[in-house]
């Protein structure tokens, strides 16, 4: 039985991940990977790896794009739906980030207050949730 044991512990499974949850996980748009990053498995090691000491690649996309649309929107301050309502769909380069920054348009003006309003009201809620704790001690 110890024996059984023995075997089971040192044949543990190493966690693996698709790429595209790596890339995710990296902030990066998968369809720009390498073609081994996007064909292949990316151990939990790996990804540690990747992230602690990003390859040229990696730091490459991280910098100039094309960003995922989670990443854009960061980046523009503004939502994801904001993204969609304003007709951003595909992924942008940072310098097209940069671009649509400078020429401030409509939608996005107002996405930015819309998205100002929100971390406002979040914030009034959160404050106020910490003031019912205080109170409640």
């Amino acid at each position: 039985m110890l024996d059984i044991l023995d075997v089971m512990t040192s044949h543990q499974s190493t966690q693996t991940m698709k790429p595209a949850t790596a890339a995710k996980k990296l902030g990066v748009y998968l369809e720009a990977t390498p073609a081994e990053f996007q064909e292949g498995v990316v151990t939990r090691d790996e990804l540690s790896a990747l992230q602690a000491d990003p390859p040229e690649w990696l730091r490459e996309l991280r910098r100039d794009g094309p960003h995922p649309r989670p990443v854009v929107a960061a980046k523009l301050g503004i939502s994801i739906s904001g993204l969609a309502r304003g007709g951003i769909t595909e992924p942008l380069t940072t310098e097209q980030i940069e671009a649509l920054k400078q020429q401030a348009p409509e939608w996005l003006q107002k996405e930015r207050a819309t998205q100002a309003e929100v971390r406002k009201e979040a914030a009034r809620i959160k404050a106020k949730r910490a003031e019912g704790a205080d109170s409640g001690r």
